[in-house]
């Protein structure tokens, strides 16, 4: 969407809203307005992520667990993780 503040208008859409965009792109085709379109460079910043090795019995009970909570395993085991560094910390 341009900057103009008084208004913003997407180049191809003409759309003023995200939900007007999604609209749009919904019943339209990139390839119908390829020419209309211009490379653009963005930068990505993500975190970092590390990976720990679980046994598979080990994982089956967090998995397990985890939709008991109706959250990811990923998410449970980072909770986990934090209340007993907080834990150790306190101490």
């Amino acid at each position: 969407m341009k900057e103009n503040k008084d208004e913003q208008v997407t180049s191809i859409s003409k759309a003023k809203t995200l939900e007007e965009i999604a609209d749009f792109w919904d019943t339209h085709s990139l390839a119908d307005h390829w020419d209309e379109t211009q490379e653009v460079n963005f930068e990505v910043r993500m975190q970092r992520r590390c990976r720990i090795t679980l046994t598979p019995d080990i994982y089956e009970k967090i998995e397990k667990q985890a939709r008991v909570q109706g959250v990811l395993p990923e998410t449970l085991v980072n909770l986990w993780l934090a209340e007993r560094l907080q834990s150790i910390e306190s101490s």
